[in-house]
């Protein structure tokens, strides 16, 4: 008879995998957010008020993960917990990626930072729905009694 836990370990390997690879992207986030995306993004401005304009885009994620958690909750209660986790990987992943490739507001003006925005935002849904949906697959599948 197989062990409970290693019947469920790669459920609980990928939830931990998952979450861990979602936060590492937000920190990283944070890290560019205090060293260069002020200055890229908004040049225009004072360096204390780059500072403030870029965490108030960096914060602006914090406001999209319980829209993100109550919205893919919904769906993962209508189509399924597995495929809403990883639409909001890809979610995530994808809005981590486009970032990468914005152009700054030298090359965009002011449509740069209306881009950040936007995508900080995905991040923002991304993450909540995948720190929920991964919490409660995990839960799911946890051995009885433990």
């Amino acid at each position: 008879m197989t062990s409970p836990y290693r019947k469920h370990s790669r459920i609980l390997t990928a939830s931990l995998t998952g979450t861990a690879v979602e936060f590492y992207d937000f920190y990283v986030f944070a890290t560019a957010t205090a060293l260069v995306f002020g200055q890229l993004f908004f040049p225009q401005s004072s360096p204390q008020a780059q500072g403030i304009q870029a965490f108030m885009v960096f914060g602006i994620a914090f406001l999209a993960r319980p829209v993100g958690a109550i919205a893919f909750g919904h769906f993962g209660d209508r189509i399924g917990r597995k495929a809403t986790l990883v639409a909001s990987l890809l979610l995530m992943g994808g809005s981590t990626l486009l970032i990468a490739f914005l152009p700054s507001y030298a090359q965009a003006g002011f449509v740069a930072p209306l881009l950040l925005c936007v995508l900080r935002f995905g991040q923002g849904f991304g993450l909540g729905g995948e720190w929920g949906g991964a919490a409660l697959l995990a839960v799911e599948n946890a051995p009885q009694g433990v």
